[in-house]
């Protein structure tokens, strides 16, 4: 995924469907000056982790 679109969907009121080994999360964050993000699985909001962008999938 595109650096900015990720800051874009993470500053989004709404919940895109975007995936991460095939599973939904919530792009909490992207980290500054890096191609890393802050995520969470939709149904593991507890458990937050950091991925690369190249790793995240947005689904339209």
């Amino acid at each position: 995924m595109d650096r900015l679109r990720a800051e874009e969907i993470a500053s989004s009121p709404k919940v895109c469907n975007v995936q991460y080994n095939g599973k939904r999360v919530f792009i909490q964050h992207v980290e500054d000056n890096t191609d890393v993000a802050r995520v969470y699985y939709l149904d593991d909001p507890a458990n937050e982790f950091e991925v690369q962008l190249t790793n995240i999938r947005e689904k339209r």
